[in-house]
């Protein structure tokens, strides 16, 4: 097959996923890049996503399945890109494939191995809100539903001892601790780089108290406790107890002058987490603190407004700077600058952080692999010159999703189909 006729796609979030499959579509063979055990990308942290409160497994599952079985699509996990070279058409990536050490194709996901590992780790797919094992797979329900084994921490990967108990406990001998890592090169036609996004950091916020007020929590560890794959299973409780909280304030835009942009999609992120919150527990008072209201899409508007009127109280900060949050008599107390400039305080059992959305993790080293621009705040940088591009600084390499700035899963879906316009018109299909 001629390097046009095949496409390498790098991040398999919603984005990325989406232009595998039209390309895919279109007759192109499509090695997709995925540095993570498993395909689906941040939403599948997610229990519902908003504004129609679709569930968001079931969404994204028969899609990864798709993946997973098409014929022309090549599903590398584990792997990242550390080099490109040639031009638009014939393009020759490098890529460094990680050892998984168990083998997709014979493991069955039976979980026999799990229970008699003796190492265990906090899992940070997870938000480190549970425990996993030196051979796991992230969460319930992963796909691919099959484990790796992290090497730095099993015992006999590491050489810190002779340990063999999951390769005994496999059935079908599916587990392998000779392999290793490997180095490939596949000849494309285009590139699209769909690597999705992370949060901002709030540890470093000290005025806000998280980590070390267990009742103060980022968004994904909400995401997560409301999860019915997630480590309570769904059933809302302090992390330092069984207890449910009776009032819980959510707090929009942290971080938001750190990094010097709006998110877009944070204050549709708090409505919905003021709604779960009412639909698990009506009898809890919700407050929403905000200095400001972004609701991009026009379906959005109603679903916020019924949070408001009926779900959560909304609170206005006139200095965001000026939040503080301490712990007294084991509840929270937030004080803050009121709407008519005043102090005031308001007492809460839990916080929820609603932080801003930075670029992927990596997305740095990346770029200059690629050889490809960022824009000035660390995303990927579309051309300028043209309103609306998906085109980057380098012909035949193209950006979708949130790689290229905050965005709703909507607008990440209509960037990544036309990245795939882009892709099919450098071979004229």
């Amino acid at each position: 097959m001629k390097a046009f006729e095949n496409v390498l796609v790098i991040g398999s979030g919603i984005a990325g996923m989406d232009a595998c499959l039209m390309l895919s579509k279109a007759g192109k063979k499509v090695y997709l890049v995925e540095k993570l055990p498993i395909t689906g990308g941040k939403v599948i942290k997610d229990e519902e996503s908003f504004p129609n409160l679709d569930c968001a497994t079931c969404l994204v599952a028969p899609i990864q399945q798709e993946i997973l079985q098409d014929p022309n699509i090549e599903v590398l996990t584990l792997s990242s890109v550390e080099k490109v070279t040639g031009e638009p058409g014939n393009l020759t990536v490098t890529i460094n494939k990680k050892a998984r050490y168990v083998s997709l194709e014979a493991c069955l996901g039976c979980g026999m191995c799990y229970p008699v590992c003796p190492v265990v780790l906090k899992n940070e797919w997870e938000e480190n809100l549970m425990d996993k094992k030196a051979i796991y797979v992230p969460c319930s329900g992963s796909l691919p539903n099959v484990p790796r084994i992290d090497p730095t921490h099993c015992l006999q990967l590491s050489g810190k001892e002779n340990c063999s108990k999951c390769v005994e406990a496999c059935m079908f001998a599916a587990i392998d601790l000779t392999q290793k890592d490997e180095k490939m090169e596949v000849k494309v036609g285009g590139i699209i780089v769909a690597t999705g996004f992370d949060t901002y950091d709030v540890s470093g916020m000290q005025n806000l108290g998280y980590g070390k007020y267990p009742g103060v929590y980022t968004a994904f560890e909400f995401e997560r406790l409301f999860a019915s794959n997630g480590p309570t299973e769904g059933k809302l409780v302090l992390r330092d107890s069984e207890k449910a909280p009776d009032s819980v304030a959510i707090i929009h835009c942290v971080g938001r002058e750190k990094v010097g942009y709006c998110s877009n999609v944070c204050c549709m992120s708090s409505s919905k987490h003021a709604h779960f919150i009412k639909h698990k527990l009506p009898e809890a008072k919700v407050y929403n603190f905000y200095s400001d209201i972004c609701v991009i899409d026009k379906t959005y508007q109603k679903f916020y407004a019924d949070v408001k009127s009926h779900s959560s109280e909304f609170v206005f900060l006139a200095d965001r700077e000026k939040m503080n949050i301490k712990e007294t008599n084991g509840k929270l107390k937030i004080s803050y600058i009121n709407n008519k400039n005043k102090e005031d305080a308001l007492v809460v059992d839990m916080v929820i952080l609603e932080s801003a959305i930075t670029p992927s993790d990596g997305v740095e080293e990346l770029a200059k692999s690629l050889g490809i621009d960022r824009d000035p705040y660390g995303f990927i940088a579309a051309q300028s010159f043209r309103l609306g591009s998906v085109a980057t600084s380098r012909p035949g390499i193209y950006v979708a999703g949130c790689a290229e700035g905050p965005k709703d899963i909507q607008n990440s879906v209509i960037q990544s189909e036309a990245a795939v316009a882009g892709i099919l018109s450098l071979s004229g299909r």
